[in-house]
């Protein structure tokens, strides 16, 4: 299964990064791919914890799929878990971690893995989805900057 994992140093904070990343509404601004998102059900658990039912609509020349997540907001441990639920890939998840450094701003990790029904679509969209990934640890750098200062 394809994975990619970064973990990038951002002059914002912690918690700054996190409501960036939690507000998974504004993505078809500025995500790369993301042409459409919509929340179909949030629930809120007694521990605080927030989770979002979320539909995705993905687009790149040809390729136009559209996707089902479990998306939870841990913001006490500043941690997003993204889980797949329905859609194109056999399996997917994504997970967000958010520190603040000593000497300022954050460190934020981001990990994703996946894999697509058909060995076809994979062996098509693979190496465009790698590309993605890559770049939308850099979108949301940049969003930061656009809304925070930079």
């Amino acid at each position: 299964m394809p994975e990619f994992q970064t973990k990038r140093i951002v002059k914002h904070s912690a918690d700054q990064m996190f409501n960036l990343v939690a507000d998974i509404e504004s993505y078809p601004a500025f995500v790369p791919m993301c042409e459409k998102l919509t929340i179909r059900r949030r629930s809120e658990a007694e521990d605080g914890t927030v989770t979002l039912l979320a539909d995705m609509s993905i687009g790149y020349k040809l390729i136009r799929e559209s996707f089902t997540t479990r998306v939870r907001l841990d913001r006490a441990a500043r941690r997003i878990l993204v889980e797949y639920v329905d859609g194109p890939f056999s399996h997917l998840e994504n997970r967000w971690l958010f520190g603040d450094l000593e000497a300022g701003g954050s460190e934020v990790a981001f990990f994703i893995d996946y894999a697509f029904k058909s060995r076809t679509f994979g062996m098509l969209a693979g190496a465009v989805f790698d590309t993605v990934f890559r770049r939308m640890a850099q979108s949301f750098e940049t969003r930061a900057d656009a809304i925070y200062g930079g």
